[in-house]
């Protein structure tokens, strides 16, 4: 037979392991936020004019995105200074938009653009603006490594040009070029 004052220890011991296992998964989470080696984040960023709708050019694949097409991102500013994220993209396969809603902090100085955006509870990654347009017409963005790549414009296209100094500069940090898939943009933006 158990002892009956072992069971509420049971209890704070089960409670305890599963609080540590949260705060740890928390600290972790703060971990994917840190900038690359060799990236540096844009300074001066400006939020107001980075806000509003971005087309994805290109990316890096990920289970968040896999086999999406016409994928954009609309930020606006939230009234207690963070920015929220609505990322859309249409699955061919099933014949549907996804969308997901998001939330980005500067991780420090709003003039860098270095933010940490989660899409789950208390879970951030690192969203570094490593290039951008002087008169943001188009950005690159790197996560907390250099398995995740972004390159975005407020047009569906981008100019060769642009495209190829892009691909040159996320070669040189150390991003696998040849992995990026270029996002068909074929439907009315939703």
């Amino acid at each position: 037979m158990s002892n009956p004052t072992s069971l509420p220890r049971r209890r704070w011991l089960s409670a305890g392991l599963l609080g540590a296992a949260l705060l740890s998964s928390t600290l972790l989470a703060g971990c994917f936020t840190g900038v690359p080696k060799g990236a540096v984040p844009v300074s001066p960023f400006d939020v107001q004019r980075y806000l509003g709708t971005w087309y994805e050019i290109a990316r890096l694949d990920h289970a968040f995105e896999r086999g999406l097409t016409d994928v954009n991102a609309t930020y606006a500013l939230k009234a207690d200074g963070s920015v929220s994220v609505l990322n859309r993209g249409f699955d061919p396969v099933k014949g549907v938009w996804k969308e997901a809603e998001g939330r980005a902090l500067f991780i420090g100085d709003r003039q860098t653009g270095s933010l940490k955006v989660s899409f789950f509870g208390p879970f951030f990654g690192g969203y570094h603006v490593v290039a951008l347009d002087p008169d943001y017409r188009w950005a690159m963005v790197i996560g907390p490594d250099t398995g995740y790549l972004w390159i975005l414009a407020r047009e569906r296209t981008l100019d060769a040009a642009v495209r190829e100094k892009l691909l040159a500069q996320a070669a040189s940090l150390g991003v696998d070029t040849k992995g990026l898939i270029w996002v068909e943009h074929g439907r009315a933006p939703r």
